[in-house]
């Protein structure tokens, strides 16, 4: 008996989540590496299950034994079957009510996988774009951003207080009044991606449920919900930045609003 049938047979176990995720894991890494090799820069677990099945989940994945998953399970896959990931390849488990939708589902269990790769939204080929301020009122109505910036944190008020006794800098500072109510003190960063050539967009703590929201739309009105901060959008010409209930970024390549 296929031994992935026996699991739909009987409830699952520790045991039978992990090799269900190791599968997956592996048909993902083996579709992404596609010649790319080491270009394969991150595996992402993303967890929605009930308070019950926590813990069987959270014992699948070592969760109490941080980095035994990707060096003793990811990394075996990629060795046994000759996958190569960048040396400097990110993990990441996160439990959350939603799936971000970059992520595949897997099935038979509450999981669901992302792959990043340095290929995946090729094509920013220019070094240097502008975030243009469609709405909200922020310090400047348009910013240069480039590889030199480095993080572009984007927030209320230019400085606040973070975690650790940490003073954040928000580069993209939206101003502290009602207009600007739903926009958090950490709600995002931008960085740069070398390897593909690209921006990308984070969700900061202040930016995922359930505290204050973040959406991208794209040129083709495509909603995309940041869910999770482990998981970037990588920027587009014309997509747009939707911060809480009305501030609103534009990526671009130019200046001026369009």
């Amino acid at each position: 008996m296929n031994m992935f049938n026996l699991f739909k047979e009987r409830p699952l176990d520790v045991k039978a989540i992990r090799n269900i995720l190791l599968q997956s894991i592996k048909e993902k890494l083996q579709r992404a590496q596609g010649g790319e090799g080491a270009n394969i820069m991150g595996v992402y677990i993303f967890i929605s299950c009930s308070d019950a099945e926590k813990h069987l989940y959270e014992a699948a994945v070592f969760e109490n034994v941080p980095g035994k998953f990707k060096t003793e399970e990811v990394q075996k896959i990629a060795d046994d079957y000759a996958i190569t990931l960048s040396p400097s390849f990110k993990f990441e488990v996160a439990f959350t009510d939603e799936f971000p939708p970059q992520a595949d589902a897997v099935k038979n269990i509450n999981a669901a996988i992302f792959i990043s790769t340095k290929k995946s939204g090729m094509g920013n080929n220019v070094h240097r774009a502008f975030i243009n301020v469609l709405n909200g009122e922020a310090e400047n109505d348009s910013y240069l951003i480039d590889p030199a910036c480095g993080r572009i944190n984007i927030g209320r008020e230019t400085k606040v207080q973070a975690a650790g006794n940490y003073m954040r800098k928000n580069a993209i500072a939206f101003k502290p009044n009602e207009a600007n109510r739903s926009v958090s003190r950490q709600h995002a960063h931008i960085e740069w991606e070398a390897g593909s050539g690209s921006f990308l967009v984070f969700a900061d703590e202040g930016g995922i449920p359930p505290n204050n929201k973040m959406k991208v739309r794209t040129p083709e009105g495509v909603l995309i919900k940041m869910q999770a901060i482990e998981v970037g959008h990588r920027l587009q010409q014309g997509d747009q930045i939707i911060l809480g209930d009305s501030a609103v970024l534009e990526f671009t390549y130019s200046g001026s609003k369009q």
